[in-house]
């Protein structure tokens, strides 16, 4: 049996769970989302982390075993799907994550 190609997949120092209250992963608006995606394996991988409309928003080559990561900000509040994306040799790996940005602190 192979070992998976990605190990973990990080948001904002977390593993990724989206089952988690997505109050740990939230951002304001202006402020970076961290993601990483630590690679598993021989070789190298193409990673890539793309919106809604398939708009490539960072993409990088990493010789495996390694680590893809990534800063994203948007100006504007609300949630936002992305899609990661690892291929190499053969293998492909996707993964959806919610990025929710909000127009202001929480106060309270």
């Amino acid at each position: 049996m192979s070992k998976p190609m990605v190990r973990m997949v990080k948001l904002n120092g977390l593993q990724y769970n989206a089952n988690r209250d997505p109050q740990a992963y939230r951002r304001m608006t202006g402020e970076a989302f961290r993601l990483e995606a630590l690679l598993e394996g021989a070789g190298e991988a193409q990673c890539s982390v793309s919106d809604e409309r398939g708009g490539a928003l960072a993409q990088a080559s990493v010789a495996r075993p390694g680590r893809f990561s990534c800063e994203l900000k948007f100006d504007r509040s609300g949630s936002r799907l992305m899609t990661l994306r690892v291929a190499s040799g053969g293998e492909q790996y996707l993964q959806t994550l919610r990025l929710d940005v909000m127009a202001h602190a929480w106060v309270g």
